[in-house]
């Protein structure tokens, strides 16, 4: 078990699991009278990419803000390798632990070094020595093309190195799932392509990621799968290709005529 100082449910890390890594079953959440999830269910198998798409509250960040325990759910179950951490007992650090996520906006620590950034969960988390965990933020760091960034601090960072260092502190635990949400809607788009390049290259050593993303072609081009999302519920999935090429739902069609895929 992942270890943690809060009581409860433990999560188990890395242990063999024949189903999906991740599933929700009629996962429900509601804003006072505002339906924003409505009867989710979903599975993300081992080293697949799997790209969210729809319009603007149509629940994308909150189906992740869900699965990364940030808002809990009003019915339903999701399961972590088979491990339900929807329970109220579960112990949530732990889980986080166990599902790197990445927002937005970095929220890198503006007082630590990129070493120290990248390295904090695993230390104050997994409770590892120092020296561990010092050893894998370097690894991570060196993946994610930021080696030489390691006693550098934020601020010195461009947006695109940032977010990297974001997405490298979320794989620092290795995570048995990557969230990302719109990881690059709050970068200049000259900055764009180097964190798209990153999270192409993680699909290609087999990285599990269910992300969020407004990029329509590096959905296309890099899912393995393609969620669409309209009002809480997932009107159609399928490859890039049959969602992009030729989607069955009417709602999808009107979506995608309203964008240009590039």
């Amino acid at each position: 078990m992942i270890g943690s100082t809060r009581r409860g449910r433990g999560v188990a890390a890395g242990r063999p699991h024949d189903g999906p890594v991740l599933r929700l079953e009629g996962v429900r959440k509601a804003f006072g009278d505002v339906t924003v999830l409505d009867g989710i269910d979903l599975d993300v198998e081992r080293d697949e990419v799997v790209a969210l798409i729809g319009a603007s509250g149509s629940g994308k960040s909150t189906l992740l803000r869900t699965v990364n325990l940030l808002e809990t759910i009003d019915d339903g179950r999701i399961l972590l390798r088979g491990d339900d951490i929807s329970d109220p007992r579960v112990r949530v650090d732990a889980v986080r632990a166990a599902i790197g996520v990445v927002f937005q906006h970095y929220n890198l620590f503006p007082h630590l070094s990129v070493l120290d950034n990248v390295a904090l969960a695993s230390r104050h988390v997994l409770r590892q020595p120092r020296a561990e965990a010092e050893a894998r933020a370097r690894e991570v760091l060196e993946r994610v093309g930021l080696g030489d960034k390691a006693s550098a601090y934020p601020d010195r960072l461009s947006g695109g190195q940032q977010q990297r260092v974001a997405i490298a502190r979320a794989l620092a635990p290795r995570p048995a799932v990557l969230l990302l949400d719109e990881v690059t809607s709050a970068l200049d788009p000259e900055l764009v392509g180097e964190v798209l390049d990153l999270v192409r290259t993680l699909k290609e050593v087999g990285t599990t990621i269910l992300m969020a993303t407004h990029e329509m072609a590096f959905a296309r081009d890099v899912a393995d799968r393609v969620v669409f999302l309209d009002r809480g519920r997932i009107a159609e999935q399928g490859t890039p290709q049959q969602v992009f090429g030729a989607p069955r739902a009417e709602r999808t069609r009107e979506f995608l005529a309203r964008i240009h895929l590039g």
